[in-house]
């Protein structure tokens, strides 16, 4: 349930409108591609893990295949990207429940969302698995119930509604309204759509079964991506015009709702996309925990957050969550300065991330088929081509940010931020190589 619900976030409900608006009908398309590159980062991924479990997931895989520095780097920096998620979430958040109750500030449901999660997270694991059980059964209920009435729509089996055939896919400036910028632009916005997915194997290594709770999320993560993300978008854009203004100003899924006379649609995904933030922070509030603690227990962090209790890194929790909150008072105090870097610092992370575990991935699977073959039970397809394509398509994406001035500053400010965390990790190795021979 943690993979399923980790697959439908906010990113989805709210964040598509902008893709659609800029790559029209194409958008599907864009989905797709993103999708299929998550889907081998995922196996790639799921391989390793299965293999060797570990709390700090891909931060391990990168230090065991390529060296310390990797691990440090990328466990550093998706820790970061984690807790300014928390920030964001916590926000967008806050937003909703003051849309409910106008009299109420900001702060107070931020306050609140972050004491409710951090205690939470402090607690048995347990507590952290029941609360994304539940989240993730409202979303998965939402989105499948969305998808039902949508073909239901399409169809002409829904009363009141009249099949639309392809008039809004070939209408209203045709598949590609916008051309290939808007394709790309359209792309760009669905890869950062998925992040976050990667916490799935963090938090199968503390399931009962880690092996089989990893091969079994990785297996079936194909059809959850094409279903939800690739198959909403269909309905989407073949239901109401792309250009719609509805679309970005409502969101999309809203504006399909009132396309279809659905009663109180705007309320009823309010509560969705609310239930999506807070899983969003429940998730990225125990995965930044965990990663923080198993950068700790390499000797990549400070040595407070190495304690246990009760099988909980409890002051990994109370650092993330104090990182998150630290966050949204920038976000107060400084938005356009001091927020705008750090969001642009983690702009372009995932990609970071998912490179390394790429690179850790061609390294670690031919020492597996030497020393362990029996560890191989989840398998990357087509190995080693698809492991090139994977990387040759993050390099593509990453030279399709150089070209919006948006993506491009994000790129300049992740680049920075991986470079400093690059010199610090290889600076540390170093120095642990020199007193070892010493």
């Amino acid at each position: 349930m943690i993979a399923l619900g980790g697959v439908i976030g906010a990113g989805l409900f709210v964040g598509s409108g902008a893709g659609i608006a800029t790559a029209g009908p194409s958008i599907v398309v864009a989905y797709a591609i993103s999708g299929l590159m998550v889907m081998l980062v995922m196996r790639m991924l799921g391989e390793m893990s299965a293999a060797h479990p570990a709390s700090g997931s891909f931060s391990v895989h990168a230090e065991r295949s390529i060296g310390p520095w990797a691990g440090f780097t990328a466990g550093w920096m998706f820790w970061m990207l984690l807790c300014v998620g928390v920030a964001a979430e916590a926000i967008g958040a806050a937003s909703i429940m003051t849309g409910w109750f106008p009299d109420t500030p900001d702060w107070l449901w931020v306050a609140l969302f972050m004491v409710i999660f951090c205690v939470t997270n402090l607690t048995a694991v347990g507590n952290f698995g029941e609360f994304e059980f539940w989240f993730s059964a409202l979303k998965v209920a939402a989105i499948s119930l969305f998808l039902i009435i949508g073909v239901l729509a399409i169809l002409g089996i829904l009363p009141g509604t009249d099949a639309p055939g392809t008039s809004h896919l070939t209408g209203d400036g045709g598949f590609l309204p916008n051309g290939s910028n808007g394709l790309i632009t359209g792309l760009l916005a669905s890869v950062f759509a998925y992040g976050g997915l990667e916490t799935v194997t963090i938090a199968a290594a503390e399931s009962e079964n880690p092996v089989r709770g990893v091969a079994g999320a990785v297996r079936t993560a194909m059809w959850r991506v094409g279903l939800f993300y690739v198959g909403s978008m269909a309905v989407i854009v073949t239901l109401v015009p792309w250009n719609a203004a509805s679309v970005q100003s409502k969101g999309p899924y809203v504006a399909v709702l009132d396309e279809l006379d659905i009663p109180a649609a705007g309320q009823i995904m309010n509560v969705v996309i609310l239930a999506a933030l807070l899983s969003a922070m429940n998730a990225n509030i125990y995965g930044s925990s965990r990663m923080a603690y198993s950068l700790a227990q390499r000797g990549d962090g400070p040595r407070l957050l190495r304690k246990l209790t009760g099988g909980v890194p409890r002051p990994a929790v109370v650092a993330s969550s104090a990182f998150g909150f630290f966050a949204v008072l920038l976000s107060y105090w400084w938005p356009e300065t001091v927020f705008t870097w750090l969001l642009n610092m983690v702009g372009a992370a995932v990609l970071v991330v998912w490179a390394l575990i790429a690179v850790a991935q061609l390294r670690s699977r031919r020492k597996l088929e030497r020393e362990a073959p029996e560890k191989l039970v989840v398998r990357m397809w087509a190995f080693p081509v698809l492991t090139w394509i994977s990387l040759a398509g993050m390099a593509a994406i990453l030279v399709l940010m150089l070209r919006e001035d948006d993506t491009r500053l994000q790129l300049y400010f992740t680049g920075g931020l991986a470079i400093i965390l690059s010199a610090v990790g290889l600076f540390r190795q170093r120095t642990r190589e020199e007193r070892a021979a010493v």
